[in-house]
């Protein structure tokens, strides 16, 4: 595995020749949902949370299926319905219905006017909470299979922070997920995904519905730990996800993969898995239940990705002299790319109270905040303007209310496609950033863009987790500030009450026999 992926190189290689007893030119269809929703979150994802693509828009989406590559050519695609939103809170269900309704009515109608399909790429995130369900893609699922009927292989590409419920399970054929945390490989997965759909559909058993199917080896592991403690950047996650390529590449084995789970929402499928899938039974069980039992003994192990400490203790070590710039720290708690509201207002209240950071005698670029009537006062201001305003807490005010700026309008930047305008409020050295709209900050650009030079900053407040690529490689030094929000790092702290029993860190008493479960599906 490398360090870094190119999401449009070519990650798997050619295709296998077409047996003769396989499909040459499948039908496959394409649609999904995928957005990771903590249900401890008040943000609700409403229909302006997701970007919809459908036809070729949505086949367009998807590199490795650009005209002039094989995968493109081996299957005549259909593609049909996607919605996809960044993390937030749960998902209003009348939105949830509107895009399940558009994904069964699109399969029908596509079965009506050109038959059924072969193959089916489901491409889902795997922690959709809806308000009121309590296993989102499995009920999409369900839905999905029912309107393509019991014959069609569906192959899903997964986030690893996803759950496998043993309705998804039982409904998918092939499920596969990222396995590296950042998610470098995001593209690259769903490359696998559907490069194991198109290899098993081409193979001996292809136009056999039942035997090309392959058997899944799942084990349920009962721990349930927060991404920053799980990264693949380092150990024991790193030793584990060494071991799937190797198990992928032995006779009888299709794929392997660890799904972490997701640890904000509060439901009995949110815990760990792991799934080997093949023709090889007993090869696949015996393999889901080593790394299994690897997962398991290594939970103790697992601790968060940087030095963690409050907020002040980050801004101690951020302060301190001859401290390493620029210095980043992550405000966790209301990490958008988790789930958070990202108008928690906690961090920047408590980065204004400090005068060493207004004085002007350290630059502090903090990212952000959103709230566009607080954007609109800026604007209105406009550049170069002194401004006394309120700003957040409008969706989370659980750790603090809305926070009050003084400063001086620095900039204002219009067009940015998920933070709509922006505004940088300064006070002081302190460089307060506003959007009309939730952005996570994850590329140098997302500064650059507002006037602000990231790489020559003395500290760096962003609301993210584990850094992101760029980010890690600005970072001269960081810490990750254990802070309030609808992701907060202390799952203890938020009051789980509906996870399955046994989970680990909720549970210490555990022994779980972590026996595989074989299978695959059955026709109807």
């Amino acid at each position: 595995m490398t360090d870094r992926l190119d999401a449009s190189q070519i990650w798997m290689g050619a295709l296998p020749d077409a047996h003769e007893r396989g499909l040459t030119a499948p039908r496959i269809g394409i649609a999904g949902i995928s957005i990771e929703s903590s249900t401890f979150s008040p943000h609700v994802s409403g229909d302006e949370a997701f970007t919809i693509r459908t036809d070729e828009d949505l086949l367009g989406y998807y590199p490795f299926l650009d005209e002039g590559r094989e995968l493109r050519a081996a299957a005549r695609w259909t593609p049909i319905y996607h919605g996809r939103s960044l993390p937030g809170g749960a998902v209003a269900p009348q939105t949830y219905q509107r895009m399940k309704d558009a994904i069964v009515e699109g399969i029908r109608d596509s079965i009506r006017r050109d038959g059924p399909f072969d193959g089916f790429f489901f491409d889902i995130h795997g922690a959709m909470s809806v308000i009121g369900m309590k296993d989102a893609e499995g009920d999409l699922a369900v839905a999905v299979r029912e309107a393509l009927g019991p014959e069609t292989l569906i192959s899903s590409s997964m986030d690893l922070h996803g759950n496998v419920s043993e309705v998804l399970r039982d409904e998918v054929d092939m499920l596969t997920c990222y396995r590296m945390a950042p998610h470098e490989d995001w593209m690259n997965t769903k490359e696998r995904a559907v490069w194991n759909l198109l290899a098993r559909l081409r193979g001996e058993h292809g136009a056999d519905p039942l035997r090309r199917r392959p058997y899944r080896a799942w084990v349920p592991v009962p721990v349930l730990l927060p991404g920053e403690k799980t990264s693949t950047r380092m150990e024991p996650a790193a030793g584990i996800y060494a071991e799937l390529p190797g198990i992928e590449a032995m006779d009888g084995v299709i794929d392997a993969s660890v799904w972490i789970g997701y640890a904000w929402a509060d439901e009995p499928r949110c815990q760990a898995y792991v799934m080997v899938m093949g023709d090889d039974q007993q090869l696949i069980a015996r393999e889901a239940e080593r790394v299994a039992r690897m997962f398991w003994d290594a939970r103790e192990d697992f601790v968060f990705v940087a030095p963690t400490a409050t907020l002040d203790g980050a801004l101690q070590k951020a302060l301190a002299p001859g401290a390493a710039r620029p210095y980043l720290i992550s405000d966790s708690g209301d990490n958008p790319t988790a789930g958070g509201a990202g108008d928690v207002t906690w961090t920047l209240t408590e980065l204004l109270g400090r005068p060493e950071l207004t004085d002007g005698s350290v630059t502090t670029l903090v990212a952000s905040i959103f709230d566009a009537d607080a954007v609109k006062a800026a604007e209105a201001a406009g550049v170069g303007a002194e401004i006394v305003l309120e700003a957040g807490a409008g969706v989370d005010s659980g750790p603090a209310g809305p926070v009050r700026i003084c400063g001086e309008v620095f900039s204002i930047t219009e067009g940015d496609a998920d933070a709509g305008t922006q505004a940088v409020i300064s006070v002081g050295g302190l460089h307060a950033i506003i959007t009309s709209r939730r952005k996570p900050f994850h590329h140098l650009d997302d500064f650059r863009m507002l006037g602000l030079d990231p790489e020559n900053a003395d500290i760096v407040v962003v609301k993210i987790g584990y850094l992101e690529p760029e980010l890690y490689d600005l970072a001269a030094d960081w810490t990750l500030a254990l802070t309030p929000g609808g992701v907060d790092q202390d799952l203890l702290r938020l009051g789980h009450s509906d996870l399955a029993p046994g989970v680990y860190p909720f549970d210490t008493t555990g022994n779980p026999a972590l026996t595989a479960h074989v299978s695959r599906r059955q026709e109807s």
